[in-house]
């Protein structure tokens, strides 16, 4: 009575194969691959095709398993045999061992033609759930997918009996022999290989043997290693690596598996992977003819590269072509690629029987395996040969994992849980390979992709949340869609469709997978066109799922350092666009814009591309532009901050490549203020730094050195300079050229550059400055002094605009009358700028005037510009003045007379001369003693050697005569020095001293201009004091004395100007003689000017 297998799976058949260039050997049981054994018959493998349970006549037992005769017969059977007895078609080692033979369903023929995904398991699963959402759910109606044989429609099995007590102690001894020896030579190695294989069909009932394998598992695994680490990789015929193929694969039908479970067995498995990959290429066709009989797997075997040329080749000629694609499951006019190494059919036939060996015993380890453990471990070692530089290494490789694919896809019994957890990055590769440059590799990777759609499918249906089944019949319904539109089978030239299908199964962590896996293509240098298949990919990944990625800033390192080894400009294009694509989604602009400004500044080349090349929707270019300038603007807001971040210059370069680029441009239009007004800011805080001062991220020059002529202000100046020359502002930059604007904006001086931006564009881009100053009512509180200086700065200059009539009270007067008590003079500065140019504006005037006691204030400011800017306000006021403002003004102005500074000099004297003229009639008591106070200083200051100065004063001194209504001397308006005119001097004295006489005390004012810097003032005013005395009352100078001002002019005759000493001594002799001159002289004078008038 036939015994059950062990585990009771079913052994796998060798999977009918398609087109390729690599040699395949005819789909057999898995004990007959690589043994040597002949074909099936026609009927036979029709018979197999129709999952027939026909059993196979067991044979007698040998006492000797590996006996001479019986192994030749195993091994190299004559052909004709195949026809005559159904025990031909069975295995040697089933005849030998009495092990059943388990036959494998094989899919139909038609299978390369289309996906024949076999998707009735999922289908008997859906069956069975209590899920009403998948009660009408019919996933065999996917167009393109045909329902293969369920696993379990197996041929019977057939068992002969077991291995005697005898027999398998003999096989015990003969290999713990060479456990404690070592092997020398093939046939001891081909023997031992061989007495493990056997002794692994005794497992399933003899415990002995079970134990042990278990104790000397290490052991045999090693001696595996050595076997395949002693065989050289540049021999296509070794019978060694084959038989080692062959004994794995026993071992894993009797549920002991070699390759799996340690470490050293995992060594095994990439040593046995890495022995076939690696061969060196054999030009051959995809299947060569099959030599059946004529082959050997053992030393007593007839050698067949010994015999002639005709009796070599004969195995395969005369074939016909309908009968050979019957027997070997595969088109005879697929060929390979030509290559100079050419084998001989021997070592060609020998090739393909180990190739299929291996690929047998790969499947072997998938057929049971419902957590995907073994299929993870295979993935990861066949995953460095799948990318490949070398075509016939990646050839193999893909059709190693198309046949483990299809393999799978008609085992697949998931549990939970899974150990496969890269489904995104297979789904990639195998997306790639189908768009690989050669062809038979593109066609392999195809049909395996359209297994790997089917285990996909059971695959999320095993793992789908069950509160969320509506949502994986959405996604079945939509590949049934996508899946209408074209067939599958054309993945293999327009591998982008694979996206388009898969798409839809992937979640989040296998969409990263997916496109981390795809950049990583892009180094592969030798092949521009995975390159090209990569940005497809890529592309059409994004428009599909652009909403359900994670870890994106991982994906955009990837493609940053993917750049540089892009050749291809259109990958370059499709990849910047991927880039556009992720950068365009609010969901993720953030999280790009962050990871791209974490690079060194300046940007690379390639990096600098990116930026200028960004491809974005015109409808979204607003939105990243705008985020792009918030990540500068957040950067100001910070009040306080050791060095500046280091966002902010990253930021800046960005906005200059990306300007520079002119892909934003309209966004720049619509952006324009606040891109204006950022870089400005930019530029305030980076004046007088170096990238010392600036927070740079550890690592993140890893060692290279910073150029010294990179600051963060260059390139904040590049970047305004990039941006008023893409908004069309032409004449504005031309306007900062010529003035040395930005030279300014460079320096201290930063708010005259300022200023000068400010007006150049307020007279040439008007609708520019009006939205600018609207965004600056809300801007100029925010940030540092340095953040509000700017924008306060830019705001005030653009108050002259008539626009500047609507803002509200609150944003204007009542603002800039705070910051006229700021202790920051710079705001006090900038608030009496903003008032000027608002007194423009005639009907700001009156709100204007509440302000103007903080303006008159403003005149003892030391800050010369503040007294300028105040005059300048109070010279457009000074005529809506009342009499006591005017009063007071006109007291604050004369204490101004005679600054250093001529600009307040100046301005001073202009604007007392128009508050003269402003005084009304009725009021002109409550200035005249300020208008009578004023006459000297101005006499004296229009002999200043500033011909401005001079001609000001002569002109105010005129209006105050006319307030006074006198008529001044012609003498006044002489611009000669006075003092090198005695008599036009003496006249002048004698009219203001008897003008004044009783008003104001003329020498005393006279006397105090001694003193002043300028010698021409201190040389007129030492004349005047001379003269004047002569007209003085002399009770007066009897009553004060002349002592104060014989002493003043005492100390000028140490004056180091000589004609100053002469003119104080002439002064001097005359003040003396007057204070000397008796009281009778001086009648005896008096009466002798009254004769003199009367007689005249």
């Amino acid at each position: 009575m036939p015994l059950p297998r062990r585990g009771g799976e079913p052994r796998l058949a060798g999977a009918r194969v398609v087109r390729t260039s690599l040699p395949r050997a005819t789909p057999r049981s898995p004990k007959r691959v690589g043994r040597g054994a002949p074909l099936l018959s026609h009927a036979q493998r029709l018979t197999r095709r129709r999952h027939s349970s026909e059993q196979a006549p067991p044979e007698p037992e040998q006492a000797d398993f590996r006996s001479g005769k019986r192994l030749q017969e195993r091994a190299g059977g004559d052909a004709k045999d195949l026809q005559h007895t159904p025990a031909a078609g069975m295995g040697s080692r089933q005849r030998a061992s009495g092990a059943e033979e388990v036959v494998i369903p094989c899919a139909s023929d038609s299978d390369s033609g289309s996906i024949d995904l076999q998707l009735n398991n999922l289908e008997d699963s859906q069956k069975d759930t209590t899920n009403d959402d998948f009660a009408d759910l019919n996933i065999s109606d996917i167009s393109g997918l045909t329902q293969a044989p369920h696993p379990n429609s197996l041929r019977s099995l057939t068992f002969q009996a077991p291995f005697n007590e005898d027999n398998v102690e003999t096989l015990v001894q003969s290999i713990q022999e060479v456990l404690r020896g070592e092997l020398k030579g093939e046939s001891e190695k081909l023997k031992f290989l061989r007495s493990l294989s056997a002794l692994s069909q005794t497992l399933h009932y003899d415990e002995t043997t079970e134990s042990f394998v278990h104790r000397h598992m290490a052991e045999i695994v090693h001696i595996l290693s050595v076997l395949v680490q002693e065989e050289p990789l540049d021999c296509l015929s070794s019978m060694v690596r084959q038989e080692l193929f062959v004994t794995i694969t026993d071992f894993s039908y009797q549920d002991m598996n070699l390759l799996f479970g340690s470490e050293d067995r995992e060594d095994l498995l990439g040593l046995t992977i890495k022995s076939v990959l690696s061969l060196p290429a054999i030009s051959t066709p995809t299947q060569l003819p099959h030599t059946g009989s004529s082959q050997s797997s053992h030393p007593e075997q007839k050698d067949l590269s010994q015999s002639g040329p005709e009796e070599a080749s004969s195995a395969g000629a005369g074939a016909d072509p309908l009968q050979e694609h019957w027997q070997t499951g595969i088109e005879p006019a697929t060929w390979a690629r030509a290559d100079p190494r050419q084998g001989t059919p021997q070592e060609q036939c020998l090739y393909r029987q180990m190739f299929q060996a291996f690929s047998v015993m790969l499947q072997s380890l998938v057929v049971k395996d419902p957590h995907l453990e073994n299929f993870d471990n295979i993935f990861k070692h066949m995953e460095p040969w799948l990318q490949s530089d070398k075509d016939h290494e990646r050839e193999r490789a893909t059709t190693i994992m198309s046949q483990i694919l299809k393999c799978l896809s008609s085992y697949l019994n998931l549990k939970l849980p899974l150990q496969f957890q890269n489904l995104g990055h297979l789904v990639a590769l195998m997306a790639l390979l189908c768009g690989d440059p050669v062809k038979e590799v593109a066609e392999e990777a195809a049909e395996g992709t359209h297994y790997l759609l089917h285990i996909t499918m059971k695959l999320k249906y095993v793992t789908q949340d069950k509160d969320n089944g509506k949502s994986l019949k959405e996604i079945l319904k939509k590949c049934r869609e996508l899946l209408g539109h074209y067939s599958i089978k054309q993945f293999y030239s327009c591998p982008f469709k694979i996206v388009q299908v898969f798409e839809v199964f992937l979640d989040s962590q296998e969409l990263r997978q997916f496109i981390m896996t795809t950049l990583d293509s892009l180094k592969s240098l030798p092949h521009p066109c995975t390159q090209q298949t990569a940005g497809e990919l890529l592309i059409t990944l994004m428009k599909h799922a652009e909403d359900r990625f994670e870890k994106v800033p991982e994906i955009i390192g990837v493609i940053c350092a993917r750049l540089s080894v892009i050749t291809l400009p259109s990958v370059r294009q499709q990849i910047v666009n991927t880039v556009s694509l992720f950068i365009s989604r609010p969901k993720y602009t953030d999280t790009v814009l962050s990871h791209l400004l974490c690079h060194p500044v300046p940007f690379d080349r390639h990096l600098a591309e990116l930026w200028r090349t960004l491809n974005v929707e015109l409808s979204k270019t607003t939105w990243v532009l705008w985020r792009l300038l918030r990540k500068l603007q957040k950067c100001h807001d910070v009040t306080t901050q050791e060095k500046m971040a280091y966002v902010a210059v990253a930021a800046t370069d960005a906005l200059y490549e990306v300007l520079m680029g002119n892909r934003l441009r309209e966004a720049a239009f619509r952006l324009f203020p606040q891109l204006l007004m950022a870089l400005l800011i930019q530029i305030h805080h980076s004046v007088g730094l170096t990238m010392s001062d600036v927070s740079i991220p550890s690592g993140l020059y890893a060692g290279q050195e910073i150029p010294t002529e990179v600051t963060p202000l260059c390139f904040a100046i590049q970047a305004t300079k990039t941006l008023l020359l893409r908004t069309l502002c032409w004449q504005e930059f031309s306007i900062m050229e010529k003035n040395d604007g930005w030279t300014l904006l460079r320096g201290e001086c930063h708010l005259q550059g300022v200023f000068l931006l400010a007006n150049a564009l307020l007279e040439r881009s008007h609708v520019f400055a009006c939205k600018t100053m609207y965004l600056l009512v809300p801007l100029i509180n925010r940030g540092n002094d340095k953040h509000k200086l700017t924008s306060a700065g830019f705001f005030v200059e653009l108050l002259r605009s008539p626009v500047a009539k609507r803002l509200p009270r609150l944003y204007s007067t009542v603002r800039l009358k705070d910051w006229l008590y700021d202790e920051n003079k710079l705001f006090k500065i900038l608030a009496l700028r903003g008032l000027r140019n608002l007194v423009r504006h005639r009907e700001m005037r009156e709100d204007i005037k509440s302000v103007v006691p903080c303006i008159l204030d403003s005149l003892h400011e030391s800050d010369e510009r503040i007294v300028l800017l105040a005059i300048q306000i109070l010279m457009q006021l000074v005529k809506t003045l009342d009499s006591t403002t005017l009063a007071s003004m006109m007291k604050i102005l004369f204490s101004l007379f005679g600054d250093v500074r001529h600009g307040i000099h100046r301005l001073s004297m202009t604007l007392f001369g128009a508050a003269v003229k402003a005084v009304k009639h009725t009021d002109k008591k409550c200035v005249e003693n300020h208008v009578l106070e004023s006459l000297v200083p101005l006499l004296l200051f229009s002999q200043d050697d500033n011909d401005e100065i001079a001609q000001e004063s002569r002109r105010v001194l005129t209006l105050c005569a006319q307030f006074l209504k006198w008529k001044l001397p012609r003498e006044v308006y002489c611009k000669d020095p006075l003092y090198i005119k005695p008599n036009e001097v003496r006249r002048l004295c004698k009219f203001f001293g008897e003008k004044s006489k009783g008003k104001i005390n003329i020498l005393d004012q006279t006397l105090m201009y001694s003193r002043d810097p300028k010698l021409p003032i201190r040389r007129t005013a030492v004349l005047f004091i001379g003269l004047l005395s002569k007209y003085m009352d002399p009770s007066e100078l009897k009553m004060k004395g002349t002592d104060w001002i014989e002493n003043d002019l005492r100390e000028l005759l140490q004056d180091p100007e000589p004609s100053l000493r002469i003119i104080a001594s002439q002064a001097l002799f005359r003040i003396q003689r007057v204070g000397s001159q008796p009281e009778s002289q001086k009648a005896v004078c008096r009466l002798r000017k009254l004769f003199s008038c009367l007689h005249s």
